[in-house]
């Protein structure tokens, strides 16, 4: 059984005064496997939230279904079968990460040692250990989201929903947010994720499906969409010249560049920003 199957939804809203309706979904069927990560990805206002909230029964939609684990999406059981985190989550800026997660905690019927042990649980899984006594008014947007993660997990989902979970937020943080995702596919759980960065979308998810105007117009296992059956890769470590000049007399006519490979964007700040903390600490000691 799927965690998630989602069969040709259609989703409209009126316009203003009840004319000129705008068809945010139009037929899209999506499903999920147990276990595996799932990216949707689309430019603004193609309908990417709007799946989202059917899926976790906030919008019901025109036609269609949106099942999870079996079970209708509006049904009660899923309330804790699903964690949430919207694109902008809203907190009580009064309170400490500590606070707000135990908050949420109770909302999902967790009491007593058992609300105390999860919400410290969760609080080391997103890293904000240290700052759980801090109030929200003074965390970072990386910490917001980081927080709102731990909410979303309080209860034991088996279905994690994130809408756009870094956004807005640096390198350093989303590289700690993907790193969280990893860990919990590696725990079973299931995530149904949105981005606009493509790049993290690459790394973490096993399935894509790419949504266009409220349609989706590729749908497929990350590997198999971004297959390029045109051209071969190969990877030669440290090769010399001459290597490099008989395999280009080999191949001929399908020879078309030999160049040295990149490291993402994302790789080398990470790695700039850990070497400059390890020279501190050294100079430190």
């Amino acid at each position: 059984m799927n965690a998630v199957e989602i069969e040709n939804i259609h989703k409209s809203f009126p316009g203003h005064w009840g004319k000129g309706g705008v068809y945010a979904v139009k037929g899209v069927s999506l499903s999920i496997p147990q276990g595996t990560v799932y990216g949707l990805i689309g430019p603004n206002g193609s309908g990417k939230s709007t799946i989202m909230k059917a899926l976790v029964g906030l919008l019901a939609p025109d036609e269609g279904s949106c099942r999870v684990f079996g079970q209708p999406a509006t049904a009660a059981a899923n309330r804790k079968e699903i964690g949430f985190l919207p694109e902008n989550p809203y907190f009580y800026k009064f309170l400490t990460g500590e606070e707000t997660v135990r908050f949420y905690g109770r909302l999902c019927g967790l009491r007593g040692k058992e609300l105390r042990n999860r919400t410290a649980e969760m609080l080391e899984l997103a890293g904000l250990t240290d700052a759980a006594h801090r109030r929200l008014g003074g965390y970072s947007k990386g910490m917001l989201q980081r927080v709102g993660l731990a909410q979303a997990l309080v209860q034991r989902p088996r279905l994690l929903v994130l809408d756009e979970p870094t956004a807005g937020v640096d390198p350093i943080g989303s590289r700690a947010i993907r790193d969280i995702i990893l860990s919990l596919k590696e725990q079973g759980l299931t995530v149904f994720l949105c981005s606009h960065l493509l790049e993290q979308v690459q790394e973490i998810c096993d399935n894509v499906g790419i949504l266009y105007q409220g349609c989706m117009i590729a749908a497929g296992s990350m590997e198999a969409i971004t297959r390029d059956l045109s051209t071969t890769e190969v990877s030669l470590r440290n090769p010399s010249a001459e290597l490099l000049a008989q395999i280009q007399t080999l191949a001929g006519d399908a020879w078309l560049a030999a160049r040295p490979a990149r490291n993402s964007l994302e790789s080398v700040f990470i790695r700039g920003i850990k070497a400059k903390l390890q020279e501190q600490e050294h100079a430190e000691k």
